[in-house]
């Protein structure tokens, strides 16, 4: 009896196996269907089916090599004003947010020491003066030794260095503006006790405005002094042209990049210091040479190729590139005039391949 059981178990687990491994060909037998992996174009084989693709007929274009890159908008000139003395500020005669001139006075402080020591000073010139007229009378009478004119005389010109040492000082107690711009916020009031370390507000020029950017080492001989670009910004559908002026000497390390830096008018003020800024230059323009969409192209052992169309069939070429953009190629070697290129499944196309062309661009 136990053997029995034996030969039925060892017979159930043989049909259940069998089972397992002929389900798959059993069920598509009856279903009249096959593996949904499998797709018409993978099946497709040189005689069998045909892959349906796009094509273009090629024809002389002109390829722009442009340069693309990110920069930042610069003022012209921009300064932290502060005061070359110190002392308690009397007067801050600037509006915030406002234009102010080249040597306008912006603010002062407390110079009444020095203005009396000024006026002290000036009072002894005249004296000192006349001291001199008289000893030069004397000496040219052999009345007095020259040693005693070049006395007096000496004291008179100490005596006006000490006017102009004031005066001086008296200057640093004016804060004017070096050169003409929009002034930012103020930072300190009137009353309050300035000093070489105590900023008043920011001065700054924004027209023009400066555009800086960096070279990549395979640009560095064809952007330099008068190279045109053009600029966007964001939320700006305005684009704004600016002409380089200046390249830095030196290759930055780390980067292998260098600075360069555009002048743009900014008439008005319009554009704003501190923005990011979309930079093309056009390098070169190349005329009358073959460009391929870059999707129509696939590395292939070690080799760029390509697929044609000929006689219902696709024919595989070998191609030599040019320059590249993003999203075409120029073609060297391997395609003429005239062909039709085969632009959509290509990474299924194989040399010989029967193809349908579904849309050919002319």
């Amino acid at each position: 009896m136990s053997k029995t059981i034996r030969i039925i178990v060892i017979v159930g687990i043989a049909l259940l196996v069998a089972g397992m491994i002929f389900y798959p060909q059993i069920k598509t037998l009856f279903s009249g269907k096959s593996d949904s992996s499998i797709t018409p174009s993978m099946a497709a084989a040189p005689g069998g089916q045909n892959l349906t693709v796009n094509a273009m007929v090629l024809k002389p274009e002109t390829l722009s090599d442009v340069f693309r890159t990110k920069g930042v908008l610069l003022p012209d000139e921009e300064v932290d004003l502060i005061f070359e003395t110190s002392g308690k500020i009397t007067n801050i005669n600037f509006k915030e947010g406002s234009f102010v001139n080249k040597g306008q006075l912006l603010a002062k402080v407390n110079d009444a020491p020095l203005q009396a020591e000024l006026r002290k000073l000036e009072a002894q010139l005249p004296l000192a003066q006349e001291r001199v007229f008289r000893q030069r009378t004397l000496l040219d009478k052999d009345a007095v030794s020259q040693e005693a004119f070049e006395t007096v005389t000496t004291e008179l010109d100490k005596l006006k260095a000490d006017v102009e040492l004031v005066k001086a000082r008296i200057a640093q107690t004016e804060l004017r503006a070096p050169f003409s711009g929009m002034i930012g916020l103020r930072m300190v009031s009137e009353g309050a006790y300035a000093s070489p370390q105590v900023m008043i507000s920011k001065l700054t020029k924004i027209s023009p405005l400066k555009i800086e950017f960096s070279v990549n080492e395979r640009q560095i001989s064809e952007i330099g002094d008068g190279t045109k670009l053009t600029f966007t910004i964001e939320n700006d559908l305005n684009r704004y042209e600016a002409s380089v002026y200046a390249v830095e000497t030196t290759l930055e390390a780390n980067t292998l990049s260098l600075k360069a830096r555009a002048r743009y008018a900014n008439p008005g003020g319009k554009l704003k210091p501190g923005r990011s800024a979309n930079i093309e230059i056009e390098l070169r323009e190349i005329t009358n040479t073959l460009v391929i969409p870059s999707i129509a192209s696939i590395a292939e052992m070690g080799q760029d190729i390509a697929y044609t169309y000929q006689n219902g069939k696709a024919h595989r070429v070998i191609l030599t590139k040019g320059l590249r953009t993003a999203s075409s190629v120029q073609i060297v070697e391997g395609l003429d005039i005239g062909d039709t290129l085969l632009t959509t499944g290509v990474m299924q196309l194989r040399d010989g391949m029967n193809v349908s062309i579904a849309n050919l661009e002319e």
